[in-house]
């Protein structure tokens, strides 16, 4: 057909004006496009370059929510550790007094109860953040059981859980979870009236990944709050979805920071389990300033990150482990390696206040960048890894702006637009009966 049309205008006497007009067209539409990356890329920069910071990759794209999310920088620069702290402190706030959530009730002689309730114990380990969220959940003043009120519907199955256990484990979660939709969909009216999309699930192990691949409307409409929050696959959506951070929980205080010596430019120790990790130990193996150790290390790992001006958070079997938050817990600077990682809070934390990026093709220039950071920028960024620690820990009696309630502030700024409410749900049932 396109052949057809070009024939047909070739074969016409047109006006030499008529000609121009594409012309005209593409080289508006050139200029339109240089403005707009003129005007939003760090290619054209409206202040003076910062030659020190220049070279390693250092942008975040914040999610967005139901409302206008806050800038990708703060006001004063990068100094800040919220990308707006009147705008958070605000909703936080508002979050705080009126956020309500529904938890499909289960009862405690449940056959999956283990699965379902909360775990009588306090969590501990590498995926503690999921068991963590739940169990202070259900002891929160957001829990509500009138379902009218609620902004969103709590689906409350344990990944991790139904993991080990030995009537469902790895092989049978996915239809564990399409049974369990199917069942409270069938019993309750909630999950119909938005298809999910005011529905959401907590899971901290890489297998929650796959878990939902029987039940796509979970996959695709409710709200998945993920620790392998990789935007480079299929099963995560970035803006609908959340990153849960992978925190391995300590009972102890932090450390006094101010009696560490770090001598050492960065420090990263586990398994090579990833092309990522096998290109930094080939570059790095035997570097004096930036120790590399795969498999079990015979010093503290501790002692080592305190002695670490930087610690490095490489991308293993997924995007996700918990040396971010050990980073910021040991005053460490977080370097993160790992393309397409949605980072934890980022709707919320300005991450270039306290952290660096560095694609994974920058990996043999990881020297180069690090040593590239001024003394006043490394003393900002560490000051910054100070202030955000609060936000990467868990407690049973949750305190304001932990991970806890950051994971709750998250999940207020996803509450869905399209909610409808039960009256209306139950009125267009029966209009639709009716008729």
């Amino acid at each position: 057909m396109a052949s057809l049309v070009i024939y047909y205008l070739s074969q016409q006497r047109l006006p030499r004006s008529f000609l121009l007009i594409p012309t005209s067209l593409a080289l508006v539409t050139s200029l339109l496009i240089l403005f707009y990356i003129s005007t939003t890329s760090n290619l054209f920069p409206h202040h003076p370059p910062q030659p020190n910071l220049s070279s390693f990759a250092h942008h975040l794209i914040p999610s967005q929510s139901q409302r206008s999310l806050p800038p990708k920088s703060a006001p004063n620069g990068n100094n800040e550790v919220f990308h707006d702290t009147h705008i958070f402190l605000q909703d936080y706030k508002e979050m705080k007094r009126s956020f309500k959530i529904y938890v499909y009730p289960h009862r405690k002689d449940d056959p999956f109860a283990n699965a379902l309730l909360p775990v009588d114990f306090e969590p501990a380990g590498n995926y503690a953040s999921e068991s963590y969220f739940k169990k202070v959940l259900m002891k929160s003043h957001f829990i509500t059981k009138d379902p009218t009120k609620a902004h969103l519907f709590f689906l409350p199955f344990s990944i991790a859980r139904l993991r080990h256990d030995p009537r469902v484990g790895v092989a049978g979660i996915q239809d564990f979870i399409r049974d369990y939709i199917f069942n409270i969909s069938h019993k309750y009216e909630y999950w119909n009236r938005t298809g999910g999309a005011d529905h959401f699930y907590v899971a901290c192990h890489s297998i929650g990944r796959s878990a939902m691949e029987k039940a796509t409307q979970v996959k695709f409409n409710a709200i998945q709050v993920v620790c392998s929050s990789s935007y480079f696959l299929s099963g995560y959506i970035t803006h609908k979805d959340a990153c849960l951070p992978q925190i391995w929980p300590r009972k102890e205080e932090p450390p006094n920071l101010l009696s560490s010596n770090r001598t050492k430019l960065a420090f990263f120790a586990g398994g090579i389990n990833s092309p990522v990790r096998e290109r930094l130990l080939q570059v790095w193996r035997n570097d004096p300033e930036i120790f590399v150790h795969f498999g079990r290390l015979k010093t503290s790992y501790a002692d080592a990150m305190l002695g670490s001006m930087f610690c490095l958070h490489v991308k293993g079997f997924e995007v996700n482990t918990a040396r971010i938050a050990d980073s910021l817990y040991y005053g460490c600077v977080p370097v993160i390696i790992a393309n397409y990682y949605d980072l934890p809070f980022a709707d919320i934390l300005n991450w270039k206040s306290f952290s660096v990026v560095v694609a994974t093709l920058d990996i043999p220039l990881l020297k180069k960048i690090l040593k590239g950071i001024s003394s006043n920028e490394y003393m900002r960024l560490k000051s910054n890894v100070l202030k955000v620690r609060k936000q990467f820990q868990w407690h049973l009696l949750p305190t304001d702006y932990d991970a806890f309630n950051m994971v709750m502030y998250e999940l207020w700024l996803r509450r869905s637009l399209s909610t409808v409410s039960l009256s209306t749900f139950e009125h267009s049932k029966s209009t639709n009966d009716f008729t």
